[in-house]
């Protein structure tokens, strides 16, 4: 199994790519497989089309070689006991308050120690605290919500940089674009996560994934 978040914390910073919904894994499989081989990539969180348990798990057994290969974990969005069955490395949930607290419990009881949980969709700092307190192994800041939406660059800056200030559980930062990987690095996240910039640009994904590695090296020598 891939390394954990938590256990890469200390080294350079990496990459985590967010997927589009995917539909199948087949097709995708080329994408991820340039992505993963221009860069450090430490995770892929895994967004479907459907709910659909079987196309899902399908999706998984196309894509966790190509991971594994590459020494990134396979996680799947919001969903532990998917990710049980279908032998994916973790998952991540997201969401807010009560909910987000109440769906971290039940994951990390799923899945702990031998998987990843990470938790995403915070908005406030009391939310914020209440996942540090967790036994998660990453908190993303400014991932997009299923509808596209994402808070604004500055305020994922600023809760990042409160974040490593007070906690030692590792944080991500969510990169709308790639002119902004440096930006987040600066403020200090242990990990930059990117997806559409990733998957949209023109150039293919490696091209973006290589030019986001240089980036993060740009932005840790600030």
């Amino acid at each position: 199994m891939s390394k954990k978040p938590s256990e890469t914390a200390a080294d350079p910073q990496r990459l985590y790519l967010i997927t589009p919904a995917l539909a199948e894994g087949e097709g995708f499989a080329p994408a991820l497989e340039a992505a993963l081989g221009a860069g450090d990539v430490a995770c892929v969180l895994l967004r479907f089309a459907s709910a659909d348990e079987g196309a899902a798990k399908k999706i998984v057994r196309a894509l966790l070689p190509i991971a594994q290969k590459h020494d990134a974990a396979l996680l799947i969005e919001g969903d532990a006991r998917l990710a049980v069955r279908a032998g994916a490395d973790g998952v991540h949930v997201r969401g807010h308050g009560d909910q987000l607290e109440e769906q971290l419990g039940e994951a990390i009881e799923a899945l702990k120690p031998d998987c990843i949980v990470g938790a995403g969709g915070v908005k406030t700092r009391h939310d914020s605290m209440t996942v540090g307190e967790l036994e998660v192994d990453y908190v993303m800041f400014g991932d997009p919500s299923p509808d596209g939406w994402t808070p604004l660059l500055e305020t994922v800056i600023e809760r990042v940089s409160w974040w490593t200030e007070i906690f030692t559980v590792p944080c991500i930062g969510f990169a709308p674009r790639l002119e902004d990987v440096a930006t987040i690095s600066q403020a200090g996240a242990d990990f930059v996560a990117l997806g559409d910039a990733v998957w949209n640009d023109s150039r293919g994904p490696g091209a973006a994934v290589a030019e986001a590695q240089a980036a993060l090296a740009r932005g840790a020598r600030r």
